[in-house]
């Protein structure tokens, strides 16, 4: 594999797909146990079997990129066009979630007293928790662009620093959401607006929280000096997610939560 005359990236025998898949299905078939039979066992064993997948295969890509120079310019150009097609499939994933909201929300049915929110309804105000939130994922957008142009001008300490701050910023995102949900007077089962707000938002904390392990699998390559000022696709790519997760939010804010209400 390493003695070529192409740049093209042929990718050798991986158990990492097949035991990928397996795990996820594992995972899902857990979580409906789980919300069905209220046993987590199932839930939890799919839990721990994708993340050793992903550790693994994530390794096996750092190793590809960063010691075995297998991630040549051209192999880089269909990664980039690869992650610019999922992060769009992740939008159309998202725009099927404010589809809903919008058909819910502009006209309501007569089995929701035709109002919006639902009388049975009190929802968030949308200066509070939300509002902090919103300026809390604005400025890790800022900050992971920090880390970027740091990275680019070869200014280490910087790239370090700014990386930290991007996924404290979206730790600490991820307890507010989550103590914003403990304290919900609604459920994901209280009309379309529960089943609407839960979705919606769920589904943004999962791509926080896998943007979040995203960085810090950054911070640690870059703690490895994997990266150089030319050499740092790995990062990009969890730059532009981060980003596409900055700007869904926004969206959510505007419409779900402020908009909505």
């Amino acid at each position: 594999m390493l003695n070529k005359n192409h740049t093209f990236h042929l990718v050798e025998i991986s158990p990492w797909p097949i035991l990928g898949a397996f795990s996820s299905m594992t995972l899902l078939v857990g979580f409906i146990k789980w919300f069905h039979l209220y046993e987590t066992n199932l839930s939890l064993l799919g839990s721990i079997c994708t993340l050793l997948v992903m550790y693994q295969w994530w390794r096996d890509t750092s190793r590809e990129g960063s010691f075995q120079g297998l991630h040549t310019l051209t192999v880089v150009k269909g990664l980039r066009f690869g992650m610019i097609l999922f992060i769009t499939s992740e939008i159309l994933f998202f725009v099927s979630f404010f589809w809903s909201f919008f058909h819910g929300s502009l006209s309501p049915s007569i089995e929701i007293g035709m109002m919006w929110p639902p009388k049975s309804i009190i929802p968030f105000n949308p200066i509070q928790i939300p509002l902090l939130n919103t300026i809390i994922l604005i400025s890790s957008g800022i900050t992971v662009t920090w880390a970027h142009h740091s990275l680019m001008e070869n200014n280490y300490k910087q790239s370090i620093y700014s990386l930290i701050l991007t996924i404290t910023l979206g730790i600490y995102f991820s307890i507010l959401q989550g103590y914003e949900y403990f304290e919900s007077t609604f459920t994901i089962a209280d009309s379309v607006y529960g089943s609407s707000f839960f979705m919606a938002t769920g589904f943004h904390g999962i791509h926080v929280i896998i943007g979040t392990t995203f960085l810090t699998i950054c911070l640690l390559r870059q703690l490895s000096n994997h990266f150089s000022a030319k050499h740092h696709f790995g990062f990009e790519a969890a730059a532009w997610y981060w980003h596409f997760v900055d700007v869904v939010w926004l969206f959510l804010y505007i419409s779900i939560y402020w908009w909505g209400s």
